[in-house]
């Protein structure tokens, strides 16, 4: 059998990628969602997100003005924060940050009995800033988010839950469902760092 390829120019590539996808897609999105919901399949190649993605009301809006507004990106993986786009981060003076290998991280979680990812949110709960939580990897990041919320000493701009996984995934994302955060939440066992990172640069590139 003779396996045709198709010849394309290396800049145009993800281009041709978005084009395909818009072939393929069964369904007609919300054209606010479109763009998010797009990306991440660009990322991972996989259709389900279509289903799986579940946005809170206005997330798309409220996103877009804490960025404006010069919120900072809190990830839960260093991959997470190499994946969001610096140049588009830079067009508004946001920063994004990890604090998972942060030797005070590791020191509160050893004391605590408690992973590094409720150790980083710990942390990062303690800054007066407007903060937009990135979680792609640890359920028990969004699990400790859901407990300050509720408690009434966090109330981060929007929160981002794609861990991937098996233990406590899919319950974590549904306690950040229950919140009055918005959010951006990829119901079920499927996520990760990428599918995180896919949707902080959907929104940064749909910033006029």
């Amino acid at each position: 059998m003779r396996i045709q390829l198709e010849n394309v120019l290396p800049g145009d590539i993800e281009k041709r990628s978005f084009e395909l996808i818009e072939q393929e897609l069964k369904v007609e999105l919300d054209p606010k969602l479109k763009p998010i919901i797009k990306r991440v399949i660009h990322t991972t190649a996989d259709f389900e997100y279509i289903d799986n993605l579940c946005f809170s009301e206005n997330v798309v809006d409220k996103g877009i003005e804490a960025i404006k507004n010069g919120a900072i990106f809190i990830t839960d993986t260093n991959m997470g924060k190499a994946g969001i786009n610096k140049k588009a981060l830079e067009r508004f003076g946001n920063q994004v940050y990890c604090y998972m290998d942060d030797v005070d991280v590791a020191e509160y979680a050893k004391e605590h009995g408690v992973t590094r990812a409720v150790a980083s949110v710990e942390k990062a709960a303690k800054l007066n800033k407007k903060i937009i939580y990135v979680v792609g990897n640890a359920p028990t990041a969004l699990i400790r988010l859901y407990e300050l919320i509720t408690e009434g000493k966090i109330k981060p701009e929007v929160i981002i839950g794609v861990p991937v996984g098996f233990v406590n995934v899919v319950e974590s994302k549904e306690l950040i469902m229950k919140t009055n955060i918005p959010y951006i939440v990829a119901r079920g066992r499927k996520g990760g760092s990428n599918v995180a990172a896919s949707i902080c640069n959907a929104l940064l590139y749909m910033i006029p």
